[in-house]
């Protein structure tokens, strides 16, 4: 089974604004609401691809109970953890004029260390060897930032393969727990190692550090160049996809899921590259932070060509 983990979820309210401007009205030509977060995310994306997941979130308030909700119209297993407070609401702004993305993000509630342990006794206990672990996004105000470190070595202990997708201390105390994949985008893996990578050949140096400390895939998110995937067998490249652009926020969720589903499924690293990509480019084309259908990722699927690097 995969489990997708939010431990800070939200409620994305995606508006369109022609000829976004600050410091004055500006007026919405449409808007949508989507149950957010990295790990929902993940969830929807797999359910849209034909794949199953359980989504344990913390959940709060009558915004916690709308994503509740809306989850489930969609066919998808929540594993509500209630908590006090309201989930937060982010605003993403589009101007499609402009062709920018403007995300504003709400911090969230917070969450004692006590409530943090209750929350992480009652997801392992669900895992079985074998499962896949997506460990997504940001965390709560008051979590210690090894939350995701213990979650790793947890699952490990069970058997189960934990992907990590995470930003600053929450990456790198996740990296020294060594998870089975690691999904950083190319900013994330440069702030973690100290200087700005440039080619594709000072990401695969990168990540091939990463590998000799235990990590058996990582796979990196390359904006409009693409991805890299990085194992210490293969190391392949996937250019992305031009397709019109709805909405960039989830695009990397998209390759987590992808990938979750690759790895349950025991698909060849070129094939789970290719995947990721097409799904990735299949939900760049979505409005807001919704799925893409199943069909679309097939039409895209054989318009991407991987390369050994």
């Amino acid at each position: 089974m995969i489990h997708t983990l939010t431990l800070n979820p939200a409620l994305d309210k995606t508006v369109v604004i022609q000829q976004f401007q600050i410091d004055t009205v500006n007026r919405i030509d449409s808007l949508r609401l989507d149950p957010g977060g990295k790990g929902i995310n993940v969830s929807k994306v797999i359910q849209k691809m034909g794949g199953t997941s359980r989504a344990t979130a913390l959940l709060g308030g009558s915004t916690g109970q709308l994503i509740r909700k809306m989850l489930e119209q969609q066919g998808i297993d929540v594993d509500c953890i209630e908590i006090d407070g309201q989930t937060r609401t982010n605003l993403k702004i589009i101007d499609p004029i402009q062709k920018t993305n403007t995300d504003i993000n709400e911090p969230g509630s917070s969450l004692s260390e006590e409530q943090a342990s209750a929350v992480f006794s009652h997801f392992v206990k669900q895992l079985r060897t074998d499962d896949i672990i997506v460990l997504a996004g940001s965390v709560p105000a008051g979590v210690e930032p090894d939350i995701y470190a213990r979650y790793i070595e947890a699952g490990k202990l069970i058997g189960a393969k934990v992907f990590l997708d995470a930003d600053g201390d929450l990456f790198a105390r996740g990296v020294q727990a060594q998870p089975y994949l690691l999904k950083p985008n190319r900013d994330e893996l440069s702030r973690f190692v100290g200087h700005k990578l440039e080619s594709i050949e000072e990401v695969k140096a990168a990540s091939c550090m990463l590998l000799a400390g235990g990590i058996r895939k990582i796979v990196v998110s390359l904006g409009g160049q693409g991805a890299l995937y990085v194992t210490k067998e293969v190391c392949l490249y996937a250019p992305a996809l031009s397709v019109p652009v709805g909405s960039t926020v989830g695009a990397g969720d998209s390759v987590v899921a992808a990938l979750a589903l690759a790895e349950e499924r025991d698909l060849p690293c070129e094939e789970a590259l290719r995947l990721a990509v097409a799904t990735s480019a299949a939900n760049v084309m979505c409005s807001g932070t919704q799925a893409a259908d199943l069909d679309q990722v097939k039409t895209l699927l054989p318009q991407v060509r991987c390369y050994p690097v």
